[in-house]
């Protein structure tokens, strides 16, 4: 028989999205945060040196890793032009409709002279699966021949465990982030699979996933 190819699902990590969560095939979670931005660079010296402090001082209290992610990506205007070019066919005033039009042209012009480019950032905070430092003779019997299996229950506790234990890191990254002046929020199932869908789609068209929840938060 020939060799099955493997698909792409079985080199990626991820067994499923569940609760905000990304959960790992190795039993680990992942939460991604969407965190806004400040200009760094339109801040004075020494406001630049007292958020660079903040931050030191925010990494070094960290007792657990973090990975910060930038996400760079082309923005696409297209549905936007559709919403212009369908608003100018409803409009009834002439003016009006010539205005729209010359401003699409504009959007259009503009867009072709220079790539519009968007940055997300987001802050990924893990944790790995937690294993029983206590097992039984049968469990520990078990585990070596194969014949240990979790029940449904105990998969759905060591489960809840884990995400109140990334839930309290996740509230502590939020807060450190507040105290430099970023706004973070967690990437919910629906934000999650999008990000994880264009992260292996380049191609996908952007949107600002997670950005709205972001600057509410």
């Amino acid at each position: 028989m020939p060799a099955t190819t493997p698909s792409v699902q079985d080199k990626i990590d991820i067994a499923e999205i569940k609760d905000g969560l990304v959960v790992l095939k190795d039993g680990g979670l992942r939460a991604v945060l969407a965190v806004s931005s400040i200009n760094f660079a339109l801040k004075s010296v020494e406001e630049q040196d007292a958020i660079t402090y903040q931050y030191q001082g925010f990494l070094n209290s960290l007792d657990f890793p973090v990975q910060i992610m930038i996400s760079s990506r082309k923005f696409d205007i297209s549905s936007y032009i559709e919403t212009l070019t369908q608003k100018q066919k409803e409009q009834e005033n002439e003016l009006l409709r010539i205005q729209i039009g010359g401003y699409i042209n504009f959007i259009k012009s503009m867009t072709e002279l220079a790539n519009i480019i968007t940055e997300t950032f987001y802050a990924v905070v893990p944790l790995a699966p937690m294993e029983s430092q206590k097992m039984g003779v049968m469990d520990k019997i078990g585990s070596l021949i194969g014949t240990s299996r979790k029940t449904a229950d105990q998969e759905k506790q060591s489960f809840e465990e884990l995400k109140t234990q990334l839930w309290q890191r996740i509230s502590y990254v939020v807060g450190g982030l507040e105290s430099l002046g970023l706004r973070a929020a967690a990437l919910n199932n629906e934000e999650l699979i999008e990000l994880y869908y264009k992260m292996y789609n380049p191609e996908a068209k952007e949107k600002n996933i997670g950005l709205a929840s972001a600057r509410q938060a």
